[in-house]
């Protein structure tokens, strides 16, 4: 990659998108704790339901999906399924619910509900691991996208993005994001569609809703090259597929940067609205995505080049740029394609960065260490948070462990094992207890790593947890942990269950 020539049309789209997000950052310049990291202003159901969507178009959403798609088939579709699964999941158990707790983060919630500073502490912790496992998958794909568009190898790749990223995480604030989510998401849904219809209408197939139209490039595949793309499990058994699809869905369930939205929506109504609309903004990507892999492996097939199985697991993360220039796409149309990719993986990065920062500032300095603190004291917890974190991920990022919805799916294997049941049993449990939760969670962490650790020691434990799946068997585990030890140990207070009674599940607004 370092031998190829630079990108100018393409770079010069990509600049002009990030500047104008950073112009309009600008405006709502973070000057107040509130406006940085957990707070923002209302913007209506749709527009809600947009920030949820665009904050979670990631690069994993964008570039990595399509390229496990590319490498598994129909196996990879359970990163779809579960991810969209999740959204459906936190409107029926969790969005209206969080709301009228009101607390702005996850460990703020996991503090109060339990009234325990060690619970508050462990689940910031966990916040903060979040983001850092999350960020790399991110930092992965910024250092593919930049080392392709200015013909520079991985590693000054991520660097160079890396270091324009933190920088507009530092300068804008929460509140000029979440204004600037609605645009972000207008310029990933028509980057990403775009090229798609163009592929479509190359191939000869319905492009006017290429989501549809790729059915045909399937049976191609099969008919033409005797390669059957839709095999159901050929990339995995039964058991790996369903416990994949599990986690993704309680890890959705249980990111704390996704938790978050729903606490600047005004009532419960507008919180499981803006879910919905969330859930169909992100929808109109994710039936895209399979189309990018069947177009991917029709252009390999016809052009007589079938790749090993070693060169398509290295080129499966930057596979939907590579697609759109062997299906021939107009450079300027390649380019908005790169806009796109870049802007969903920079917004992903200043949620997850402002979210370990909002842990770190808010509720470890101010809730634990200093509660006098003055709100410019707790900015500058908070910008130094962001760049240590973000130097954290960088370090890591420079030689990723796995592919970049691999990397991702750990992160929601820990949301899932650990505060997935903290907001379950918190809600809809009023017996639940500090010593529960803490328990659960300590016990959700040490099964979201046990096969990383173990594994090789121990082949079954990394049958039943493995890194990406571990929530199927670990979070009913923990669920049951939590069940168990707040029964053998005192209740919560009498104030706490009457408020979940009466305020959190006592009347609608």
């Amino acid at each position: 990659m370092s031998n190829d020539p630079v990108k100018f049309w393409p770079l010069l789209i990509v600049t002009g998108v990030l500047v104008s997000f950073v112009v309009a950052g600008l405006r709502a310049k973070s000057q107040e704790m509130s406006d940085y990291g957990f707070s923002g202003r209302y913007i209506g159901r749709i527009g809600g339901g947009a920030a949820i969507a665009s904050n979670w178009m990631s690069a994993a959403s964008f570039l990595g999906m399509a390229g496990l798609l590319y490498l598994q088939g129909y196996f990879a579709l359970a990163y779809v399924i579960g991810w969209t699964g999740g959204y459906v999941l936190l409107l029926v158990l969790m969005a209206g619910q969080i709301r009228r707790f009101g607390k702005y983060t996850a460990p703020d919630f996991v503090g109060t509900r339990y009234d325990s500073d060690v619970a508050r502490l462990l689940a910031a912790l966990i916040s903060i691991t979040i983001s850092v496992i999350y960020c790399v998958a991110q930092f992965k794909g910024i250092g593919m996208l930049f080392g392709w568009l200015f013909g520079i190898d991985y590693g000054r790749g991520v660097v160079l993005g890396g270091s324009i990223v933190v920088c507009y995480v530092v300068v804008c604030g929460m509140l000029g994001v979440a204004r600037n989510q609605q645009l972000q998401y207008f310029v990933t849904i028509v980057s990403f569609i775009l090229p798609l219809m163009y592929l479509a209408h190359r191939f000869g197939y319905f492009w006017i809703l290429p989501q549809f139209g790729y059915g045909e490039g399937i049976q191609d595949l099969a008919t033409e090259f005797s390669i059957n793309f839709s095999a159901p499990f050929a990339s995995g058994s039964p058991f790996q597929w369903v416990a994949l699809c599990f986690t993704l869905m309680v890890g959705t369930a249980g990111l704390p940067h996704v938790l978050s939205r729903f606490y600047i929506l005004p009532n419960i109504r507008d919180a499981r609205w803006s879910v919905v609309w969330g859930l169909f903004f992100i929808a109109l990507i994710y039936w895209s995505a399979p189309a990018y892999a069947v177009f991917a492996r029709l252009l390999e097939a016809r052009g007589g080049y079938i790749p090993d199985p070693g060169a398509a697991h290295k080129m499966a993360d930057i596979m939907v740029l590579k697609t759109a220039v062997m299906g021939g796409v107009p450079v300027w149309l390649t380019g908005l394609l790169a806009a796109g990719a870049v802007s969903a993986a920079f917004f992903t990065v200043t949620g997850l960065l402002m979210t370990g920062a909002a842990s770190l500032s808010h509720d470890i300095y101010y809730r634990l260490i200093n509660p006098r603190a003055s709100e410019s004291r707790k900015m500058t917890i908070a910008k130094g948070g962001t760049l240590v974190l973000a130097a954290l991920v960088l370090l890591i990022a420079l030689k990723p462990p796995a592919l970049i919805a691999e990397i991702t799916a750990v992160a929601f294997a820990l949301a899932g094992n650990t505060i997935f049941p903290a907001f379950l049993l918190g809600i809809w449990w009023g017996r639940a207890n500090r010593h529960g939760v803490i328990a659960g969670m300590v016990l959700g962490v040490v099964i979201t790593f046990a096969a990383p650790l173990a594994g090789n020691m121990v082949p079954l434990i990394a049958t039943l947890f493995p890194a990406t799946s571990s929530a199927f068997c670990g979070a009913p585990l923990v669920i049951l942990v939590m069940v168990v030890v707040s029964l053998l140990t005192p209740p919560p207070s009498d104030e706490m269950r009457r408020f979940l009674a009466e305020q959190v599940h006592g009347h609608l607004d």
